[in-house]
């Protein structure tokens, strides 16, 4: 199955860096699913939400944006121009920065988009500052 990211890709853009939904982050809603399968089936609601949820969550920068995609049935967008990006925040909780997950904070362009439970946001963030590092060292030696 090709990704929605890699189906919308435009003409001459390449993937640089892809992040996944850490399957840590979703622990709580599998013990609880896996604690309420004797209740008629309820638990295999909450199981098959935090499967969908890891399997439909996209999140990556390319050589022109970053784009990140929610939701299976209902899905929601957001992509913002890289030159269009201030700043990437991350937060963690105690859980996340043990388990190695946490929230990203593309901020840019009036726009503010979090993306949850996403595995290693550190390097997301690191990946997606040097690559713009290199994009504005490359501009400045053009000119």
């Amino acid at each position: 199955m090709v990704s929605y990211i890699e189906q919308n890709l435009g003409r001459d853009e390449q993937v640089i860096h892809r992040a996944k939904v850490s399957w840590w982050a979703e622990l709580p809603k599998l013990i609880i699913g896996i604690l309420l399968l004797l209740f008629y089936g309820l638990g295999l609601l909450i199981i098959l939400w935090a499967v969908i949820e890891v399997l439909t969550t996209e999140l990556a920068f390319t050589n022109k944006r970053v784009i990140g995609k929610f939701g299976w049935i209902k899905r929601d967008t957001a992509e913002l121009r890289l030159e269009k990006v201030e700043s990437v925040n991350v937060e963690q909780g105690v859980l996340g920065r043990i388990l190695n997950y946490g929230t990203i904070r593309v901020i840019g362009a009036g726009s503010r988009t979090p993306i949850p439970l996403i595995h290693a946001p550190m390097s997301f963030r690191n990946r997606l500052n040097d690559y713009l590092d290199e994009i504005h060292q490359q501009q400045k030696s053009s000119n």
